[in-house]
């Protein structure tokens, strides 16, 4: 295809994160006028927030271990429970101790970079894996089914063009990944997906590196090469992820053979690298113990022991990258499983659906220490007993929207359906609500220029909010070519028309700025 016929069919606004082909960014940056523009696109990242889902109901009671209630605890899992010299201990606090597993968390647990909220959960618990994730997937009661998720709500709040307009120089990224194969319902706007999925880690550190794997030299593999030729053209922002991921070249060191440090390695890769995205979200499956989640020789080991050292040396790893990266002040993650266990252990050397469980945030900025008070476990043995409900789940998450993303609370309401009380869980002074702002304003197409390609003759609509305006025309090495309008103005619709004296052949870009909005259209002039 054409440069000019690519242009034409693509949209006359493209993001600087996806110049023309041929004028990467690298290319560009060299040249001061329009590595300055950059800059101040880049300078606006904000809060991240990294959501780890525990899929199949974690065992509560066998990750935060409430010391005080140990003795009616051995009466409901005589063949789980683990012996009490094995358990880790946390500063400041000891009638709680954490599985011998959990050494990555205690240790960040004990740098205050920690903070556990007990007996999370929701009225009228659902045990059915599928509806019990919906309801934490969407922030729905649980006599409701709601189409969206909780964090699309959010998202769509953020940025409410979304998908019009989108990428744009306020967002050239994606407002949300998901590590996994599909997008998760979390991320379900009102219309539209809010997020975009990478496979997995193999199929990511592929697309960077530009390999694939091979194809069979066959009809079949022929169909496959084409299949995946669509794919990738399909998916717009690869091209930003892959420049994201290409500018980090060194991180700390992860453990091997750790499926969910291997999609944390790529979430800090891709936020160190730029990306302006939001909010990830990654998974750790296998949580559904029924039977054999201990060892029968010792039950500090098993099945479920190797999660939870999966999911601690993961963290611990991915929170030492983030220091290392220099980046570790604009990032929390925060777990999230869709219920917990009984109190009682069964006769396999398991544990059946539950009730409340405890979550986890961590981070430099995060409040450390307990939220709530240890679960209190009855005397009276019953095998259906199940731990009260201390904090609805839906908390933590307005906890987090309006503490780290700034919503406010009218809108906190709107977003989560309900009005539900916040929790100290984050340091104050997170927010920085001129970002907000600026997301707003995200995908509103303040600009067109047309004819496109231009000759004689360039006419420019626009519009402003008011104030300060200027709209300027610059070469691809950033040199200015004109000024069309620098001065302020009354809020409202414009059109400019432009009679280039002398301009050569080729492409040029038009900016447009209005106080803190900023636009860029790609023009190419046929003189």
């Amino acid at each position: 295809m054409k440069r000019r016929e690519f242009i034409k069919n693509s949209g006359k606004v493209i993001a600087l994160g996806s110049i023309l082909p041929g004028f990467s960014i690298s290319a560009l940056a060299a040249h001061n006028s329009m590595s300055n523009m950059l800059a101040a696109s880049a300078n606006l990242n904000d809060n991240v927030l990294v959501m780890i889902q525990l899929n199949g109901g974690n065992d509560g009671l066998n990750t935060l271990i409430p010391l005080d209630q140990y003795s009616n605890l051995s009466l409901y899992r005589k063949n789980i429970l683990i012996p009490e010299r094995k358990l880790l201990s946390l500063n400041g606090h000891g009638g709680v101790r954490l599985h011998p597993s959990m050494t990555g968390i205690q240790n960040l647990f004990n740098e205050s970079k920690v903070n556990f909220i007990q007996g999370v959960g929701y009225p009228n618990q659902n045990f059915s894996h599928f509806r019990s994730t919906d309801i934490w997937l969407s922030g729905s009661d649980a006599d409701k089914v709601v189409p969206t998720g909780w964090m699309g709500r959010y998202l769509n709040y953020e940025f409410p063009n979304f998908p019009e307009g989108f990428p744009n120089n306020d967002m050239p990224d994606p407002l949300g990944i998901q590590i996994g194969a599909f997008v998760s319902p979390v991320f379900q706007g009102p219309i539209f997906p809010m997020a975009i999925s990478i496979s997995n880690d193999k199929d990511f550190y592929d697309m960077i590196n530009g390999t694939d794997t091979s194809v069979p030299n066959n009809a079949i593999g022929k169909e496959l090469a084409y299949i995946r030729e669509v794919k990738g053209q399909a998916q717009s922002f690869n091209k930003v992820i892959k420049s994201a991921a290409s500018k980090v070249t060194m991180q700390a060191t992860y453990p091997t053979g750790n499926k969910l440090a291997d999609q944390l390695k790529i979430v800090a890769k891709l936020i160190k690298g730029g990306l302006k995205t939001k909010v990830y979200m990654v998974d750790l499956g296998g949580f559904d113990n029924h039977a054999g989640q201990v060892d029968s020789s010792d039950v500090s080991i098993g099945v479920h022991a190797n999660l939870l050292k999966t999911l601690s040396d993961a963290i611990q790893a991915f929170q030492k990258d983030l220091e290392f990266l220099g980046i570790a002040d604009r990032v929390i993650g925060m777990t999230m499983s869709e219920f917990g266990r009984r109190i009682a252990s069964n006769a396999s050397l398991g544990t059946d659906h539950g009730s409340a469980l405890p979550m986890m945030v961590f981070g430099k900025n995060v409040n450390s220490g307990i939220v709530g008070s240890n679960p209190n476990i009855p005397s009276t043995f019953n095998p259906n007993h199940n731990l009260a409900m201390q904090y609805d789940f839906r908390s933590v998450y307005a906890s987090i929207l309006n503490d780290w993303f700034c919503v406010d609370t009218s809108s906190l309401q709107t977003i989560l359906l309900n009005n539900y009380q916040q929790l100290p869980i984050l340091k104050s002074g997170n927010c920085t609500s001129s970002i907000h702002d600026l997301n707003q304003q995200a995908g509103i197409k303040w600009m067109d220029a047309y004819p496109n390609p231009f000759v004689e003759k360039l006419t420019i609509d626009y519009k402003t909010k008011g104030g300060h305006t200027l709209i300027q025309l610059f070469d691809t090495e950033g040199k200015l070519i004109d000024t069309f309008v620098n001065e302020s103005k009354l809020a409202g619709s414009y059109t400019y028309t432009y009679y280039p004296p002398f301009i050569s052949k080729g492409v040029y870009y038009c900016r447009f700025q209005n106080e803190s909005i900023q636009q860029v259209v790609t023009l190419i002039s046929e003189r």
